[in-house]
Formats: C-alpha cells, structure tokens, sequence
C-alpha cells in the first residue's frame, strides 16, 4: 500500500486532540556550535514519551469494531509498546504487548502501567514468529512497529508539526529503526519543503538501512547490540524500504559512544531527556556527520524514555 502526504494529513486531523504539538525548541549555542539555525523537534515531550504515539494512535483509531472489541498485539522493545498500551487506554481496546526479557525496566513498567497484558521472550527468539502465532491464537489484529501505512503516516506528523512551526527547512535529520519515522516524515517534508533534504540516521552497530540504502537492495543483519533499543532492528520493512528508497537523500551512522556523549550534552546544555534512540539525529548534527552551516535544520528528538539509574551508571564512569 502507497502511502502520500494526504495520508500524513489525515493522520494529522485524527490524531490532534489526543497527541500533543510537542515544541520546536532552538538553543544559541548549538546554532553557535553548527553554524545553522537548528529547531529541535520535541518529541521527548510526547505522550508516553516518544513520537510512536502518534502512529499507534492513528492506526487503531481505523480499526473495527470488531477488531476493536478482539484487542491488538504489538511486538516492541518499549516505546512502540507503550503507545499500542497507551492508545488501547484511550480507545478501550485490549493491547497484548510481546517484549524482550530485557527491555528497559522503565518501558515494562510504563507499558504495564497503561493496561497492556506482557508476553516476553528471550533475544535470541523471533519475535515476529510469537507474536503472529499468539496474534492467531486469539484472534487478535497485529500492528507492527513500523511496517505500516496507518503508524508510518501517523509518524510523518512530527515533520509537518515541525515544518508548519520552524517554516521550510533546508535539512531534516531523522533517527531510523525499522524507518517508519524516516519514512513518513520524509514524505512530509518533501511535500511542505521541497528543497529540504532528508537524512536517516541509525547506530553502527545496527546499520542495515544505511547498507540497504547503499546498495539498493534490502539487507538483514543479526539483532544489533547497541544503546539505541528501539533502533535494534534487523532490517527496514516490505513499505518502509521503498519509501526510504524515494524520499530519503542520504542515511548516517554514529557510534554509541558518540550517542552518550551528545546525550549528555544534551541534557546539561538544553535541558532535556532524551533517550539514546532519541539523539540519533542530534548526535549526527553535533558531532558533524552532516554539513549544516549556514541551513536551517530540523532534528527529531525521538523519545526520552531512558532508564535513570542506567543513565547514572553510564554517566559516572564515563570521562569528562
């Protein structure tokens, strides 16, 4: 299924009075830093704490009743997870949630804190073999992360929100998992700023969609070990990869490293919790992976869902 602009439109309209217009916040020192005038999409500040809400939102306000009353089933390593529960709350649709065993604690208790039943399994099974089997069992309708056109064009609201706010852009840099993000807010900023390119960016150790946008062909890696969990993906989607493949300009890799340390400089420079998954983007612009002197740039600031006490650990023994 194709999914356009209009769909990110009606995604935009369904979704208003219940996900928040996060800020596009500025900082003079990192427009000081990158010679670019740089508009932070916020949305950390989401409901749940991550942009996924916006596309669990919009794909199970579509569905039937019947599907309705059945309930759903996501598979997620937590933000995903936490806005299929947080969304099933609003709509009073059952969510059952299939999670790694060791998924941040702080995502397994906000997603069991909003209602959704937990199925766990280990890293080394296929998650997308138990949830379709359980999704089978009780007749449940499976929503996927983000091979979705509903949850891609609920995701491509970030970028219009951040386009009609911060005015046209001349780059977008986006965090990229499985590239439902990617995807969608590319399609909304090459409709509302044409000039803008639109740059992925994933972690090192888990660049299968800087391969696949390489060589064009769809590339599957082992499950990465990385910082950035929600960026843990093998591979981009059957409807994500084309869509990559069409509106994206260039994809970009950063270290963990590297994550930690524009992170936490982040944290102390604007004052904002942002998780590793969520400073993807930031990161590539910080640690100048990507030309942005004298642009205007946006920067998707995915989710702040991090794990405090993990967070302090990583800090203390961190050199500064």
């Amino acid at each position: 299924m194709e999914v356009g602009f209009a769909d990110v439109e009606a995604a935009h309209r369904r979704i208003a009075l219940h996900a928040r217009r996060t800020p596009a916040l500025t900082s003079a020192t990192v427009d000081a830093l990158t010679g670019a005038r740089v508009h932070f999409k916020c949305e950390n500040l989401q409901r749940m704490g991550a942009f996924k809400f916006r596309g669990a939102y919009n794909a199970m306000a579509q569905l039937g009743a019947g599907e309705r009353r059945r309930g759903v089933l996501a598979f997620s390593s937590g933000n995903h997870a936490q806005a299929i529960a947080l969304a099933g709350r609003l709509l009073d649709v059952p969510a059952t949630i299939v999670m790694p065993s060791d998924a941040p604690r702080v995502k397994v208790e906000a997603t069991r804190g909003y209602g959704a039943e937990l199925v766990f399994y280990r890293r080394n099974e296929n998650r997308e073999e138990i949830a379709s089997r359980i999704a089978a069992e009780r007749g449940l309708t499976l929503i996927p992360p983000f091979d979705h056109p509903h949850v891609i064009a609920g995701q491509g609201t970030a970028a219009k929100e951040l386009i009609e706010d911060a005015g046209p852009l001349d780059l977008l840099l986006v965090p990229c998992g499985g590239g439902g993000l990617l995807s969608g807010c590319a399609i909304a900023a090459k409709h509302l700023s044409p000039g803008c390119r639109v740059v992925g960016v994933e972690p090192a150790a888990g660049d299968d969609a800087t391969r696949s946008f390489r060589s064009k062909q769809l590339q599957t890696i082992p499950v990465p070990e990385t910082i950035a969990d929600g960026a843990r993906t093998t591979s981009l989607g059957a409807l994500t990869f084309p869509l990559v493949l069409r509106y994206v300009d260039d994809m970009l890799t950063v270290t963990d490293e590297a994550l930690l340390d524009s992170m936490f400089w982040l944290w102390q420079r604007m004052k904002l919790v942002v998780e590793p998954t969520g400073m993807l983007a930031a990161c590539a612009l910080l640690g100048r992976k990507v030309e942005a002197h004298g642009m205007r740039v946006g920067v998707i600031l995915s989710g702040g869902n991090v794990d405090l006490a993990w967070a302090a650990a990583r800090l203390a023994a961190t050199p500064r």
